[in-house]
């Protein structure tokens, strides 16, 4: 891992999400009586906890507003929730405030430019792999897994690997005999 990156992984503190094309494909289903539906990555949402574990916090910043999305994130006790969000820089800079952090212990995750304002201010940035190709020069990192298909993981593994704390989040899985 080169030594930039290295230094950036270790000094994370926060890791925000976009939702769609994120922590899912993008895909919305809604059915005939207008309810939305969407598909979440099991080893994503497992991830989340791993880096919960190592105590670093995830939250989310969305364009939409979605039940799902909520129930999602109280299934993965994020408590960091902002939905409905017209300006993610905004919303952004409040939870920088409320949080009491910096913009290089955080890293975002995101797929589309309008996520492009806060992957320009945190201190690691990630495109997934099949994000719009205009934001990928932007970005610290684009991951080899597209949005919903472990991407979400892939960022949390290698957050807590470059932090040094993924053996210990990991270590009762491999010692439970």
């Amino acid at each position: 891992m080169e030594s930039s990156l290295a230094h950036k992984l270790k000094l994370i503190k926060l890791l925000l999400l976009d939702v769609d094309g994120v922590m899912t494909d993008g895909s919305i289903l809604i059915d005939d009586k207008g309810v939305e539906s969407k598909s979440f990555n099991v080893r994503d949402g497992h991830g989340v906890k791993l880096l919960q574990r190592a105590g670093i916090k995830v939250g989310i910043i969305t364009g939409r507003s979605s039940n799902v999305v909520k129930q999602r994130a109280a299934e993965l006790g994020i408590a960091i929730v902002h939905q409905g969000i017209k300006n993610k820089l905004e919303a952004y800079e409040k939870i920088l405030s409320r949080e009491g952090l910096e913009d290089k212990d955080v890293a975002y995750l995101g797929d589309d430019l309008v996520d492009l304002p806060v992957l320009s201010s945190v201190g690691f940035s990630v495109a997934v792999a099949d994000a719009i190709k205009d934001i990928l020069p932007h970005v610290d990192y684009v991951t080899k897994h597209p949005g919903g298909r472990g991407a979400v993981r892939e960022v949390t593994e290698l957050i807590l690997k470059g932090c040094g704390r993924w053996d210990d989040v990991t270590r009762r899985y491999f010692n439970s005999r």
